[in-house]
């Protein structure tokens, strides 16, 4: 059986990189990170003809081998070193059909390093639109490589290209340049000194040093003696380099592609100047996100019903199928509430990807970065600091590993430690259950309260960042000058693969991230809540029944029982009981003592839950949580999402089904809850929004603080981060609720 074939996708950005990776792994690809370092590595395997696997892996997007980025010096540094276990040993180049020229400047690089290397044209289905005609079979030939002309949208070419990657061997490993040419004695002793060292590579070794980082060169030749050129020296040979490369490209262009210039001409034009517009613009991609927030909550309102039914169903058939014991209880109110409190919030997660998906494939996330670019500059950021922004509306972790593409300093510090104040998905579930428990019904202009709710706190959050920048601006006393550039791709309808991989991918990772986390949480307190070493906690039915004995049942329960009963009055005429029927009154009687009996359960278990571990550890921060409008429920809650956000809903579902018999979804419990002091709904709007407000601001993520530290190596900038944000927070919150209640 022969060996497995690595496979290195590599290409300018907006090239289709992604949908051809796609078409050949399908779903047999995961992402992780590259070892040691937080720049993302997708990989997947791919089946080729006559039984052959490929192990594919999806490097960085880069314009050429002269890297600018950490992202573009990982892509350099594997296809360099061949002690690597993912060294490839062919390259597919992937270039856009409408951009060829540029493209090619990254192969003939890559050709150079004697690596098999196929040209993949994409987006071949684009050509007669655009007026566009290819000689494939003379480009094969100019360039003594194997082309593959292919439409990821189609599924066109794909096999073919299965074929070349099967037959990588026979492809010519010739450099189609002689690099040499830029600076003849200054290479001759370059390759005097290493006779056994490809001598391009060498070059590249030297040159990565004047750019954005160097590479790794424990396992490459010790070079530093021949870095005797300045690095404007060195530059300028550089840029030798690309002219002599642009030389040899344009004259095979020349002869191989044909573009018909009268061809659909002016669409791209027209519609950029609508959707850059500086009114028109701003005011387009303002009602592109009313809508998106409108259909997160109007499509995902029957599949999230359906999921809390299910969840609600599933932890009273294991109650009454299971034998009752500890086992039982920590299946039904610990795990199964802890994950079911996560899983309600997939179908809007995933619908949040969805639209964040389709803005990026159709090319519209690139206009919105080049017009909030003018934004941007007078708060001390650039366009390039919106990248990080928009995509920590997703998670915040990569929108802060994002910031690699910064080149300046303190516009990348000042980008990383404002992007947390970002609304981030982890946000999301707290948000939707607390809008929804304190924000009422109704219209406005046809877009709910609820949705308006839900963007004002992205607005808020965003706003929030991009004040914070202005501040730290002013205080981080480091001189920097940038320029933005920025590529516009061209516009495309989404394909769907793509969508449906991202949407897929990002819902999982979130999902299998959080849930790990809850599933722990979920036990630990599960566990709090119903053990304690108290009399109180011991003794709890004997207290509670001789105080209802004596005293009757509380508010709440009393209320309970009232609505209850009246609800089934209402139920037996339609059964054919009238009042002056014996078996009416009897009905009542006996649904009445069913009532009470669980009324009585129920202020058992919140007696037992009050003074159990997890009560005893409540009760003593709800000083604290009190003036923010808070009981020690939710200041629980509270504390344990310092390890996510998200697990803020997951912690209050276990709370309030420790010692729950009733088949009540978590909406229920948590409209339910009264404050014991004023009587009134816990979750009332001046709570509510000190809630929304609280978790807006609130830096309650280690896995965002780790990124932090390793990105700016230190630890003073998270835990700055960690005290400023909670602060900041705290004191929002507090003026809410004092203001509102």
């Amino acid at each position: 059986m022969s060996k497995q074939i690595n496979v290195a996708l590599i290409g300018n950005p907006n090239t289709g990189k992604t949908s051809v990776f796609n078409q050949l792994t399908g779903l047999n690809q995961k992402v992780g990170n590259y070892p040691g370092i937080t720049v993302e590595k997708k990989e997947g395997i791919c089946k080729l003809p006559r039984g052959v696997k490929a192990h594919i892996i999806d490097l960085p997007g880069t314009y050429s081998l002269n890297t600018t980025s950490l992202d573009e010096s990982v892509a350099v540094e594997l296809l360099l070193n061949k002690n690597d276990k993912d060294h490839p040993d062919v390259a597919l180049v992937v270039s856009d059909v409408e951009n060829l020229k540029r493209n090619l400047l990254l192969f003939t690089q890559i050709k150079d390093l004697k690596i098999p290397a196929i040209l993949v044209i994409n987006m071949a289905d684009r050509m007669s639109r655009k007026g566009i005609s290819i000689d494939i079979e003379l480009l094969e030939k100019k360039l003594n490589a194997k082309v593959a002309l292919v439409s990821t949208r189609k599924g066109t070419g794909i096999d073919r290209l299965k074929e070349l990657i099967a037959d990588y061997k026979n492809i010519s490993k010739v450099p189609n340049v002689d690099t040499t040419a830029i600076a003849p004695d200054y290479f001759e002793r370059l390759k005097n000194a290493f006779p056994k060292e490809d001598v391009y590579k060498l070059w590249l070794v030297i040159t990565q040093d004047v750019n954005f980082m160097p590479i790794q060169k424990n396992l490459i030749p010790d070079t530093s003696s021949f870095a005797t050129k300045s690095k404007s020296e060195l530059k300028r040979l550089q840029q030798k380099e690309t002219i002599l490369r642009y030389q040899f490209i344009n004259g095979i262009l020349k002869e191989t592609y044909k573009v018909d210039v009268n061809a659909a001409k002016g669409f791209r034009a027209t519609l950029d100047k609508i959707l850059t517009h500086k009114i028109f613009g701003y005011l387009i991609f303002f009602v592109i996100l009313l809508t998106i927030f409108q259909a997160i909550y109007g499509w995902s309102e029957y599949p999230m019903d359906l999921i809390d039914g299910f969840f609600a169903s599933a932890t009273e058939w294991v109650k009454e199928t299971l034998p009752p014991g500890v086992f039982t209880n920590l299946i039904a109110e610990g795990i199964l509430a802890g994950i079911g409190g996560i899983v309600i919030f997939i179908p809007q997660i995933a619908f949040l990807f969805l639209f964040i998906s389709l803005l990026e494939e159709s090319g519209y996330m690139s206009r919105v970065v080049f017009l909030m670019d003018k934004i941007m500059r007078p708060f001390g950021l650039s366009g390039k600091s919106v990248v990080p922004l928009i995509s920590g509306t997703a998670c915040a972790i990569p929108a802060v590993m994002a910031t690699r593409t910064i080149e300046n300093w303190k516009e990348r510090l000042i980008t990383i430690l404002v992007t947390p104040f970002t609304t981030c998905s982890a946000r999301l579930p707290v948000y939707l259950i607390i809008i929804a428990l304190v924000i009422p019904e109704g219209n406005v202009l046809g877009l709910s309260f609820k949705a308006l709710t839900l963007m004002l706190l992205y607005l808020l959050g965003f706003g929030v960042a991009i004040l914070s920048a202005m501040v730290l601006n002013k205080i981080l006393k480091i001189k920097s000058r940038t320029f933005f550039v920025i590529e516009l791709p061209n516009y495309k309808l989404p394909l769907f693969k793509n969508v449906a991989y991202t949407v897929l991918e990002k819902t999982k990772s979130f999902v299998f991230g959080a849930g790990k986390i809850i599933l722990a949480i979920s036990i630990i307190l599960w566990f709090l809540g119903s053990n304690g070493h108290s009399d109180d906690f011991k003794n709890a039915e004997t207290i509670v029944t001789k105080r209802i004995e004596a005293e009757g049942f509380n508010t709440f329960s009393e209320s309970y029982i009232e609505n209850k009963i009246a609800e089934y009055k209402a139920t037996l005429p339609i059964m054919g009981l009238h009042e002056s029927d014996p078996a009416y009154q009897d009905s009542i009687a006996l649904h009445t003592v069913v009532l009470e009996e669980r009324a009585l359960n129920q202020e058992i278990a919140s007696y037992k839950l009050k003074h159990s571990y997890m009560g005893i550890m409540g009760r003593a921060i709800e000083p604290v949580v009190r003036p923010l409008g808070y009981d020690w429920k939710i200041g629980i809650a509270v504390l344990t999402s310092f390890a996510a956000r998200e697990v803020f809903v997951g912690t209050l579902a276990t709370i309030y089904s420790v010692g729950n018999d009733e088949e009540e979804t978590i909406k229920h419990r948590m409209a339910a809850e009264v404050n014991p002091i004023t009587k009134e709904p816990l979750f009332n709007l001046a709570s509510g929004i000190s809630l929304l407000l609280f978790y807006a601001f609130a830096m309650q993520c280690m896995s965002t603080l780790a990124i932090v530290k390793r990105e700016t190596n230190s630890w003073k900038w998270p835990a700055g981060q960690l005290v400023f944000m909670s602060l900041f927070a705290y004191i929002v919150a507090l003026i809410a609720y004092q203001l509102l209640k």
